[in-house]
């Protein structure tokens, strides 16, 4: 098994391109697993773990209402924000500056093949980061992601997840927001759950900015830790967007 897993920070990228990066890369995994089981070889597939920044952008999953999108075409171009119907599970979510986006392309052939399981140490990912500025982030009993005061009147979600798995190989994953600008959620009813608030972590800790490189570095260390994986860096892949 290789546990070895290829870290990109993209920067700031558009959605389609990323998407269509991370389509590649997935296909790739895919194809070799493929390759494998049809003529009975062993050759070691690769996993990825993309990090971006997207401008304004608001993606449905496939589960997805439409009617959780509440503004038009003409307002989503007057708010410079674009709009996709895409592959991943759950609801409508925002992306945008300010937010982490991490894209986890997996064979969890390498781990472990449970998909509920990798959904929970995505979102332990998360809380051990929040744990290390003090805050009490936990899960919330049957929705996905990561919550702030969760079971209350004043629960509110900091991280969105969404993924995609095929042969048990993963893409998309989850969108944290570090200094993002909630009035975008003003927009939607996100992930499709009414009546519940968002959180962002810079207004929490009650910062003007939080260093978005050290939020960074601790998603790293943790999502090594919990997979048992080696993180190597790797920017020449990106050569290829």
């Amino acid at each position: 098994m290789n546990k070895k897993v290829k870290f990109i920070d993209l920067g700031v990228k558009d959605y389609k391109e990323a998407w269509s990066f991370q389509e590649t890369l997935f296909q790739e995994i895919l194809d070799l697993k493929i390759k494998n089981r049809r003529e009975e070889l062993a050759l070691e597939t690769s996993n990825y773990l993309l990090f971006t920044e997207h401008p304004h952008v608001y993606t449905l999953g496939k589960s997805g209402a439409m009617e959780n999108l509440l503004i038009d075409e003409k307002q989503l171009e007057a708010k410079g924000a674009t709009f996709y119907k895409i592959n991943r599970g759950g609801d409508i979510t925002y992306h945008g500056p300010g937010q982490i986006v991490g894209y986890p392309i997996l064979d969890l052939e390498n781990f472990f093949t449970d998909i509920h399981k990798y959904l929970r140490f995505l979102e332990e990912v998360i809380i051990l980061t929040m744990a290390d500025y003090g805050l009490n982030a936990t899960r919330s009993e049957g929705e996905t992601g990561v919550w702030l005061d969760a079971g209350t009147p004043f629960a509110r979600k900091i991280c969105a997840m969404g993924v995609r798995a095929s042969r048990w190989v993963t893409m998309h994953g989850f969108a944290f927001n570090v200094n993002a600008n909630l009035g975008y959620f003003d927009n939607i009813i996100p992930c499709g759950i009414k009546g519940k608030a968002v959180a962002t972590l810079n207004v929490e800790l009650g910062v003007d900015r939080v260093d978005e490189d050290e939020v960074k570095e601790k998603i790293l260390k943790y999502f090594a830790q919990l997979f048992e994986a080696e993180i190597v860096r790797d920017e020449t892949v990106a050569l290829h967007l």
